[in-house]
């Protein structure tokens, strides 16, 4: 079955970096569409960014230049590096592949 499974969240302080990981099992990772998403207290569920199998990128206006999503398709695993982050980037990050979630990693950014 398909399994997604994040880590790397945590309390960082402003200005800061974390990078997540995704680890991905149960499908064909090297074809799909792979995104992470963001949910903060409150708030709906957005979109953060996205990569294609070839390696393609999209991200949010407002994580762009801060944000680096990637992937290694050997490992079967997706990743988000986050430098300078803000404290309006506090949320429960989510690994998805079509309709399939993981359970989220907890990013918090406070002084």
């Amino acid at each position: 079955q398909v399994q997604l499974v994040e880590s790397g969240g945590g309390l960082v302080q402003p200005g800061g970096s974390l990078r997540l990981s995704c680890a991905a099992s149960g499908f064909a990772f090297s074809r799909y569409y792979m995104t992470w998403h963001r949910q903060a207290p409150g708030k709906e569920r957005e979109l953060v960014a996205g990569i294609t199998g070839g390696g393609s990128t999209n991200y949010l206006d407002s994580v762009k230049g801060r944000f680096t999503i990637s992937r290694d398709n050997a490992k079967n695993t997706l990743y988000l590096q986050m430098n300078n982050l803000k404290p309006e980037d506090t949320a429960i990050y989510l690994c998805s592949y079509s309709y399939f979630w993981g359970q989220g990693t907890q990013v918090t950014v406070s002084s």
